[in-house]
């Protein structure tokens, strides 16, 4: 049996028997069909070293993983498409070391259509020979669709892979007794535009819970869900998570008692809705479930005190890159990019999913050792002033720590929803707050800072938002003088005015290029 000793000659042989060279190099579409699934390999791993794979030490499964990312390679070169794509970037035949994978080009949405749309010209194993899933996203950010090709067998090794792991190392604390265990979605299951149909899958695969996929609900029926008796657990969208405030105030106070873990969907919770959800539902632990269409379960919050996301062990290659797709050092922040491993026949390399990470260290505990990041921001929420672009996220904390630090108000505390709208063509930049006391904390403001001061503390937080790189490309003199107008307007909550995606998600940025009304 293999140990946390092994040496490097030890764990090239241990892959090599995992995956043997005929399995590594497939030299036809037929072969590729027939190809051990990337599960059974991770099996087969654990059956050798007597452990779970989320426990296997890093240097065997970033050994074994490398030997995965070698066998997609050669198989992608069987379609020309590919062949040509990654002759063209001077990718190795075999890329032998991590450094040089990092030359396979970087993919993204535009990539996705052009290789999984219409003739679906970048798949190695043709629809025709079937067993093949299409799910499509609408585009949170772009607004155009992109649809993505899975095969069957290993889309439902996917959802064992990654049920398991919630099961083991996110809701087991949690869900404890004799009693029966539940396991609620409130995501849309009901159609291919809906990642509902993904994670709803994932979520199937918990072992040891009983799954409802209840979809949009109203009071009546989450009244009913919570009034089973045993420790409950729901999956939905932020702002499906944020609704259970109204959706439970007439609850019993056992049903509230229940209620153990709330896992909301890729994007932030306000600080002042989790307190809220926690003073309604005592036992509640709130957790990220970070996902996306494209990859259902790509980094998981194990625990309240720390906002850092765990991936799942032999899922997929994470990576956090910069603007040349190299790694990004541990603590910096990057672009994140997912290679999904279990896919022999429609494999999509380094594909950018839109969303900014900052790389943190990998866990090393007995029991889990896999990479992890924390979620800095949506890549399209970026402020663009002239020709200098701020990281909207960032603008937003220094302009919340300046009114907190100043006693105006804490917009935590007091909005439900914040959003950017910036009008381009008239300069205007407003951020949107959507807070229970409009004239209230209109006041608070006024009579704290007045316009002047308003505009005073957005040129003041703007520059800290910028990396240390390019800090020097504003401060709040150059901020004046660039005939931008900054305005922070408080609005009732659920207004019209703070735009939703078609799946209730509230973007941090919208912008208006051409702006006819503020003219």
């Amino acid at each position: 049996m293999l140990t946390e000793n092994t040496t490097a000659a030890g764990r090239t042989e241990l892959v090599r028997r995992l995956i043997p060279d005929l399995d590594h190099r497939p030299a036809s579409i037929e072969q590729v069909s027939r190809l051990p699934s990337f599960l059974s390999v991770l099996r087969a791993c654990e059956q050798t070293l007597g452990t779970p794979y989320s426990a296997v030490d890093h240097e065997v499964q970033d050994t074994l993983v490398l030997r995965r990312l070698q066998q997609m390679v050669h198989t992608v070169r069987l379609n020309p498409l590919w062949r040509e794509r990654l002759a063209g970037a001077g990718v190795p035949d075999t890329p032998a070391t991590y450094d040089e994978w990092q030359r396979v080009p970087l993919a993204d949405k535009d990539t996705q259509r052009e290789l999984f749309m219409g003739e679906r010209p970048g798949l190695v194993v043709p629809l025709t020979r079937g067993g093949f899933e299409i799910v499509a996203s609408g585009g949170t950010s772009g607004g155009l669709p992109v649809e993505t090709v899975y095969s069957l067998r290993e889309l439902q090794d996917t959802y064992r892979l990654a049920g398991d792991f919630i099961g083991r190392h996110m809701l087991a604390p949690h869900l404890t007794g004799d009693d029966p265990k539940w396991l609620f979605t409130t995501l849309a299951d009901y159609q291919m535009w809906s990642s509902g149909t993904m994670v709803g899958g994932v979520l199937q695969s918990v072992p040891g819970v009983n799954y409802i996929g209840a979809g949009p609900v109203g009071t009546a029926v989450i009244e009913q869900m919570f009034s089973y008796p045993g420790p409950k657990a729901l999956m939905g969208i932020t702002a499906g998570i944020a609704i259970l405030t109204e959706l439970g105030a007439g609850m019993s106070r056992p049903a509230k008692e229940s209620f153990r873990v709330a896992m909301y969907g890729s994007g932030v919770l306000a600080r002042r809705k989790r307190a809220e959800l926690k003073a309604m539902y005592p036992n509640l632990s709130i957790l990220s479930y970070f996902a996306a269409t494209q990859a259902e379960t790509i980094g998981l919050q194990l625990s309240e005190s720390s906002a850092w996301l765990a991936a799942v062990p032999g899922l997929h290659l994470v990576e956090i890159v910069d603007d040349s797709g190299r790694w990004v050092p541990e603590g910096a922040e990057g672009e994140l990019v997912v290679t999904r491993l279990h896919a022999h026949e429609a494999p999509l390399l380094r594909l950018k999913l839109g969303d900014r990470m900052i790389r943190r260290p990998r866990t090393d505990e007995p029991g889990l050792r896999t990479q992890r990041f924390e979620f800095a921001g949506r890549s399209g929420d970026v402020l663009h002033l002239g020709d200098t672009q701020y990281a909207a996220a960032r603008a937003y904390a220094a302009l919340r720590d300046r009114l907190r630090a100043g006693r105006v108000l804490d917009l935590d505390e007091a909005a439900h929803d914040v959003q950017f709208v910036n009008h381009r063509e008239s300069k205007l930049l407003t951020l949107l707050a959507a807070v229970d006391d409009v004239p209230g904390a209109a006041y608070r403001l006024d009579e704290a800072l007045g316009a002047h001061g308003v505009q005073r503390a957005f040129a003041e937080s703007l520059p800290l938002s910028l990396s240390v790189y390019n800090q020097w490309e504003a401060d709040p003199v150059s901020i004046a003088k660039s005939g931008y107008r900054f305005d922070l307007r408080f609005v009732p909550r659920d207004s019209p005015e703070i735009e939703h995606t078609a799946v209730g998600k509230v973007p941090l940025v919208r912008d208006r290029t051409t702006d006819w009304t503020a003219r």
